[in-house]
């Protein structure tokens, strides 16, 4: 069995990892960060990007790569400190959207399960911000754990 933790370093995404850790048997772990080069995202949002491009053309190094490996590894931390024991961490480059990188590499794997965490969000904001844990329960063929957003008191 493998367990692929889908992660982005929000609240929601530690729950998840806390949740997996307490309700999954043990089973070996790959904690997952897919990130989106900044030219990819111009295509969906030009004006958010404009002036922000940072790759550097000689060396073809994305500073997006860097973030998501670090996010990974504290992410694979979190899942040794919860209770897992054997954990890889992982970044994964898409030009497409990230539930879909989360997808194929689930894919690639050959996941038993994907765990991720929801935002808990509703009706407008759903459909303005999306849901990539939404997303990926529709596009995989593979059994899919979303862990609601944390209650606060």
């Amino acid at each position: 069995m493998t367990i692929l933790i889908a992660f982005d370093g929000s609240d929601d995404a530690r729950t998840a990892i806390e949740f997996a850790a307490r309700t999954l048997r043990p089973a070996p772990v790959v904690v997952l960060t897919v990130w989106e080069p900044l030219l990819s995202q111009i295509n969906w949002a030009p004006l958010a990007a404009a002036g922000a491009l940072t790759v550097d053309t000689k060396t073809d190094e994305w500073p997006e790569e860097e973030q998501a490996r670090q996010l990974a590894l504290a992410g694979a931390e979190l899942a040794r400190k919860a209770g897992f024991e054997t954990v890889e961490a992982r970044s994964a480059r898409t030009t497409g959207p990230i539930w879909a990188g989360i997808v194929d590499v689930a894919d690639e794997l050959d996941a038993d399960v994907i765990v991720t965490g929801s935002r808990g969000l509703a009706g407008a904001r759903s459909v303005i911000l999306g849901s990539v844990s939404t997303r990926v329960l529709h596009h995989t063929h593979r059994a899919t754990l979303v862990v609601p957003h944390a209650k606060q008191d």
